[in-house]
């Protein structure tokens, strides 16, 4: 079943990049792994998949540590500052940078461990007041202020648009976050070069790729409906 769901998701990639004019090549599809058991994401690794997302800390830290070493690990999830030296190093890209604060503890975790950590700004483009990140016009100053931080490297941006049965609904966010990354790579600011657009999940990937999306974020799609009831 899963098989067929990825095939499907893959299927559906492939047609919003030909819609667009996008190489398939320049999206990159995370499994979103949240809740769900290792037996589960292995049936999706041997289909070829080596990029999945996780939310909780605790989880990826034990499927990182459980799982095959060649899976690339995306923090997508709230990350608090108490838990950074955790995710430092196990993450390939932490999508879920909100304050300047988390932004230094990053750093100094990834100095520590004599790496670059890659991130994305996460930006709450529609102001929902349930969903973390900042302003589209808090953006900008935002990458000045870290971009003096050696021991990380700011790829991109990051957005969850609002839940929609109306996908199209989110293309105006999509188009927005696009633009803002063309706008912060025009600055040239010193040690910035975005490249990344986080953006999409299974309710509208499809939207997403059209408006730009290098990565989408995909569970449901792929891993059916999750159960959180044992959950903490």
């Amino acid at each position: 079943m899963l098989k067929d769901n990825l095939l499907e998701v893959e299927n559906n990639i492939k047609k919003s990049c030909e819609k667009s004019g996008r190489d398939i090549n320049e999206v990159c599809l995370i499994a979103v792994s949240k809740t769900k058991p290792n037996d589960m994401l292995m049936e999706v690794y041997n289909c070829n998949i080596r990029e999945f997302g996780e939310n909780y800390v605790q989880e990826m830290v034990d499927k990182v540590d459980s799982l095959p070493k060649d899976i690339n690990w995306h923090m997508i999830g709230h990350l608090q500052r108490n838990k950074v030296k955790y995710v430092v190093g196990r993450a390939c890209m932490i999508h879920s940078v909100d304050s300047v604060r988390l932004a230094e503890a990053i750093n100094t975790e990834a100095e520590k461990k004599d790496i670059v950590q890659d991130i994305l700004v996460e930006v709450n483009v529609a102001e929902e007041e349930n969903k973390f990140g900042f302003k589209l016009e808090e953006v900008e100053d935002f990458v000045k202020q870290i971009s003096k931080l050696k021991n990380i490297r700011v790829r991109g941006l990051m957005t969850s648009a609002p839940y929609v049965l109306n996908p199209e609904k989110n293309r105006t966010y999509f188009r927005q976050l696009k633009q803002l990354c063309v706008d912060i790579n025009r600055k040239n600011i010193d040690n910035i070069n975005m490249d990344v657009l986080s953006m999409g999940m299974t309710n509208d990937y499809c939207v997403a790729v059209e408006e730009g999306a290098t990565h989408i974020r995909v569970g449901t799609a792929i891993f059916g409906a999750r159960d959180y009831s044992n959950r903490q």
